[in-house]
Formats: C-alpha cells, sequence, structure tokens
C-alpha cells in the first residue's frame, strides 16, 4: 500500500537493501522522528544508460507518480529532469561541480529552469571527513570496514540565504534520512521536487 501524498513539510527517506538497484520508501515523518506509513516508493531504472529513478504510489510499482532522469549518461555537473508520469516537467535538479569539489551543492530550478532554492552541506569539516572515508574505502582490509562507517550527511536547504529546509542522515548502518522543509509555508516549491532532491542526494552523487 501507499498514499502519495507528499503535500506535507516533513519526510522521512528509507533506503532498502538490495543488489544492482537503488530502492527507496518515502515515509511519513512521525511524532518520534522516525519513520512512518508509506507515502511513496522509488526504483532506479536497471540496466539503464542514463540516471533513471522512478517514483510510485504503490509497492507493486503499477502506479507511476513522477521521475528523475539524467539528461546524459556522464555529467559532472549534471542537471536532472523531474517530471511528473506523462512526462511533463516539474522541475531541475542541478548539481554545482565547482561548489561541490568542498561542500556537495545542489540546485532546486523550476519548470523554467530557473532556481527556487538550493541545498549544501552543512559542514565543511564533515564533507572533508566524508571524502576522505570514501577515498580510504579503495585501501585494501580496512577500507571495507571505512566505507561501513555512518558518517553524518546534513544539507541545509535554502532560498537566498534563508535556511527553509534541512535533510539529516539518520546514524546507523543503512541510509536513512529526515527531509524537513517547514520554511515554506507557501508552498512555492513544489513538495515532489523536495522529495526528488532528498533522494537525489543519496542515490545521484558519489557518498
Amino acid at each position: 500500500m501507499g498514499g502519495a501524498d507528499l503535500d506535507r513539510d516533513t519526510f522521512f527517506i528509507d533506503q532498502r537493501l538490495t543488489m544492482m538497484v537503488n530502492r527507496y520508501v518515502v515515509r511519513e515523518l512521525d511524532s518520534a522522528g522516525a519513520g512512518g506509513s508509506p507515502l511513496a516508493f522509488c526504483q532506479q531504472k536497471r540496466m539503464a544508460l542514463k540516471e533513471d529513478l522512478r517514483f510510485f504510489a504503490d509497492e507493486a510499482r503499477t502506479e507511476e507518480i513522477f521521475r528523475i532522469k539524467a539528461r546524459r549518461m556522464v555529467d559532472l555537473g549534471g542537471r536532472y529532469d523531474v517530471n511528473d508520469a506523462q512526462g511533463r516537467r516539474i522541475g531541475v535538479l542541478e548539481r554545482r561541480f565547482k561548489r561541490s569539489l568542498v561542500r556537495a551543492t545542489w540546485a532546486i530550478l523550476d519548470d523554467g529552469e530557473r532556481e527556487i532554492a538550493w541545498a549544501q552541506e552543512q559542514s565543511i569539516v564533515i564533507a572533508l571527513l566524508r571524502r576522505l572515508v570514501n577515498l580510504l574505502g579503495f585501501v585494501p582490509i580496512v577500507g571495507p570496514f571505512l566505507v561501513a562507517l555512518p558518517v553524518p550527511y546534513h544539507f541545509d536547504i535554502q532560498v537566498g540565504q534563508t535556511v527553509i529546509g534541512s535533510l539529516a542522515r539518520v546514524l546507523g548502518l543503512r541510509d536513512r534520512y529526515r527531509l524537513v522543509i517547514d520554511g515554506d509555508p507557501d508552498r512555492r516549491i513544489d513538495r515532489r521536487l523536495v522529495v526528488a532532491l532528498g533522494v537525489g542526494l543519496d542515490a545521484l552523487q558519489s557518498r
């Protein structure tokens, strides 16, 4: 079952441990800060030449809600279209490559590709630590243990210089996140774009 009721300000994103493809469940964020009832299900398209993540209202994946699709096979500063089930553009996620060299930085663009918000790792120190852990992951023997370390992963979501929300990893062996955007009461940002950003920050870049 799944409701696909995404018109809210808080979410809990839960990555499922699977081989070969990324899968996520977008849930309600309950009063305890944990995941409640499922709202949507996401799966990376198998064997796709370009990144393609599809969101469904039900676990059986019979009702597609929207999708994230890369424009190119390899693009370090890439743009990812977020389209509804009929292929109409909702908006765009754009990785800001130069700024991401220090702290991962992404922009949310509207359907006309104008920036409406942006997200950046909160801490330079943690961002550099995360990169060091990823680099040491290639070292034999110790690498697999370091990669398994639950490094904090916290983004601020901003409009201009005003923080309107955040994505924060719940420390643990699995990738789980609290996604909050309570600084946008007028719903200027389509919540499908917010959810796409939350999943994309895990799936679309090297962690």
